[in-house]
Formats: structure tokens, C-alpha cells, sequence
């Protein structure tokens, strides 16, 4: 996705990374989060981002179990006009350092403000996004096998299924979709990146 955005922010957006929340969403591979992470941290455009420290802090903040949806409305209604680096960067250092799974209540410096404070059911026990599958023996670390491998030097398309660890079927799949990304290229019977 990295590589198709890039190739897309060439030819779409004459090289230069697009600031709005929607042309940025429409890259390859970017999502709200990447997105709002742009506008803030590399433009410092006002943009609130969720990642889970963030969703933790405000859960608790407002004493509700908030949707993802919700934690964003909360999140860009908190947002201080012009201070998005800044905002964000200590709303995510808040959620790391105090505002933790198990939680320092008694050095959080919004601690008045907090409906939780420590007390009755954790609003923020939900986490916020999908946890990710699996890396040992997924789909992605066979990839990450092949692409090691290639820069090595060329490889036999028949040596790819051992290169992955992966059936003769997995890998034909797997380097296929590698081939489609722009990723490897295929020239007779050898891949190369």
C-alpha cells in the first residue's frame, strides 16, 4: 500500500502528499487514523487523532464505553483550534505514561475533570480498533520472507514456495499479489524486486 500510494501520490497530486482528510483517505492503505496522523503531526493542520491511548483517556474522561465513532466526535470536539500537534501529542503521552491499562489516577493531571477516576466498571476496557491477526506463520510474514530474500539477489519462481515456508498453491498466490502491488517483478522463471 506504502508503494501504491507513493505512485499515486506522483501521478494524482503532482508529488506532493495531499492535506485533506478525504484525499488522504482515498491513498491505498490510509484510514482515518493514518490520515488524521498526516494532518496533524506532518502538517500540524487541526486534525484529532484516536489511536488506543487516545480512546483510553477520553472513555474515561467521559465515563462512557464510546464507540469508535463517538471517541472521534469527542476527540474533535476537545480539539483546541490551532494547537492539533501539540494537543495530540499530549493526549497520547497522557494515555501511555498515566492514563495506562492500569491506570495512576493519583498523578493524572486532569484528574477533576475525569467521570471515571478509577471508580466502579472501566469505561475503557473495550479496545478501540480490531486486534491484528497473527504475524508467526501469516500470510504477511511469508511475504516478508520473499521480499528479505530478493534483496539478496533474483530468485527461481520454483524456490519461492520454500523461500515462504508456504504450499506450492500459498506462494503461486502470495507472488502473484506481489507481482499486482508492483511490489517483485516476474521476468520467464525468476522473480526480482
Amino acid at each position: 500500500n506504502l508503494h501504491h500510494a507513493a505512485r499515486v501520490i506522483v501521478s494524482e497530486h503532482s508529488g506532493r502528499v495531499p492535506r485533506t482528510l478525504d484525499e488522504l483517505m482515498s491513498l491505498p492503505g490510509v484510514g482515518p487514523y493514518t490520515a488524521r496522523a498526516v494532518m496533524a503531526f506532518a502538517f500540524e493542520d487541526d486534525a484529532a487523532v484516536v489511536d488506543t491511548n487516545i480512546a483510553r483517556v477520553l472513555r474515561r474522561l467521559t465515563g462512557e464505553d464510546l464507540s469508535a465513532r463517538s471517541i472521534q466526535v469527542v476527540a474533535d470536539e476537545l480539539l483546541p483550534e490551532g494547537e492539533s500537534w501539540l494537543w495530540n501529542q499530549a493526549i497520547m503521552d497522557l494515555g501511555a505514561t498515566v492514563c495506562k491499562p492500569r491506570p495512576l489516577c493519583e498523578q493524572c493531571p486532569v484528574e477533576q475533570h475525569c467521570q471515571w477516576r478509577g471508580d466502579g466498571v472501566d469505561p475503557a476496557e473495550r479496545p478501540v480498533s480490531a486486534r491484528q491477526a497473527r504475524f508467526e506463520g501469516s500470510d504477511r510474514q511469508a511475504r516478508g520472507r520473499l521480499m528479505k530474500a530478493l534483496v539478496s539477489g533474483s530468485i527461481l519462481v520454483s524456490s519461492a514456495s520454500e523461500v515462504m515456508g508456504r504450499s506450492p498453491d500459498v506462494s503461486t498466490k502470495l507472488v502473484d499479489a506481489l507481482i499486482d502491488e508492483g511490489l517483485i517483478r516476474r521476468s520467464g522463471e525468476v522473480l526480482h524486486l
